[in-house]
């Protein structure tokens, strides 16, 4: 009896012909008195079972909102939304048992130590690391050398490990991570999407949150948000794809004074700072070689052009000034 008390938390079977994975439709939610600040606008996309799917925005955009109402810890004004086929709002003892979530903010006990920490979320889960020691494998023996140290004395990188284990510990069948990766060094960025990968693998459905546009290309899906709108859901690949317009990175000695000029010219739609270019942005292809003369002719200030392949931040950007009236 013991055993099986130990296996059922995740006991009870979806409903019949429910869908698994996360299927979210026409969500609103607003916030104020006046319910004059709106979160998010008629939110709607499907994330299919096993897949790593990113929810790409700057902060502000919804992303937060969005997974608290996912994982049942906030009630959306309209709108529906299943998680492992279970409804959010008259399912949400049966989601809490299923899913993993690791919010944004550190959110672990700082005065437990990792192991801890580990073993409190196990306990609520009503199992043990030793039961699902194998799904945490790789991730705890890179901070169980630290398992008796505070988990508020952890680096960032340690303790976004520790909260990943926390959260993996009942073997959850949907994991929400709010951006895990904000506040991380590169490193430690890096191998936090190598564990994600893993993780795939043992058929977990992921959903991740990011303002880091070259994690999208990490995921197998995204969706683009802002002002709690959705720009564009589609594959990282098919984001990019959809670029049609001509795009050219330049620089000069004078960056400033060549940006104000470029948004002078009529072949042009747009322009931008991108690292230590501008990004141009033409209108079609007649206006190449305009471009091209018009930058031979700052000889003094060390211009140089060159012709570049557009990434999920272009295309963001892109979205965001003339957004597609369908969201795809």
């Amino acid at each position: 009896m013991k055993d099986s008390k130990k296996h059922s938390v995740l006991q009870n079977p979806p409903p019949a012909g429910g869908d698994r994975g996360v299927i979210v439709e026409n969500i609103i939610k607003t916030y104020g008195k006046k319910k004059e600040v709106a979160a998010l606008s008629d939110i709607s996309f499907n994330v299919q079972q096993g897949e790593l799917y990113g929810i790409i925005g700057p902060d502000g955009a919804g992303k937060t909102s969005l997974f608290r109402i996912l994982t049942t810890l906030l009630l959306a004004d309209s709108g529906k939304a299943t998680v492992d086929g279970f409804d959010v709002v008259k399912d949400y003892k049966e989601i809490r048992k299923r899913v993993g979530y690791m919010p944004g903010k550190f959110s672990l006990y700082p005065d437990l130590s990792v192991e801890e920490n580990l073993n409190f979320f196990a306990t609520i889960f009503n199992t043990s690391i030793k039961e699902n020691y194998d799904l945490i494998k790789d991730i705890y023996i890179q901070i169980e050398p630290f398992k008796k140290r505070k988990a508020g004395k952890l680096s960032g990188g340690m303790k976004q490990k520790l909260a990943l284990c926390c959260a993996l510990i009942h073997r959850p069948s949907v994991l929400f991570l709010d951006e895990p990766t904000t506040g991380v060094d590169a490193v430690s960025r890096k191998e936090f999407w190598e564990m994600l990968k893993g993780l795939k693998q043992q058929g977990i459905t992921i959903l991740v949150s990011t303002p880091y546009m070259d994690e999208a290309s990490l995921c197998d899906e995204v969706a683009l948000i802002q002002n709690g709108k959705i720009l564009s859901v589609n594959t990282p690949q098919g984001i990019v794809n959809n670029f049609s317009k001509p795009l050219w990175a330049v620089k000069s000695s004078r960056m400033l004074q060549l940006q104000n000029d470029l948004k002078e010219l009529v072949y042009v739609e747009d322009v931008y700072p991108f690292g230590e270019f501008h990004h141009v942005v033409m209108k079609n292809e007649s206006g190449n070689e305009a471009l091209k003369i018009f930058i031979q002719l700052r000889t003094g200030e060390n211009a140089v052009l060159q012709y570049v392949k557009p990434d999920i931040e272009d295309c963001f950007i892109a979205l965001m000034k003339y957004p597609s009236p369908e969201g795809e």
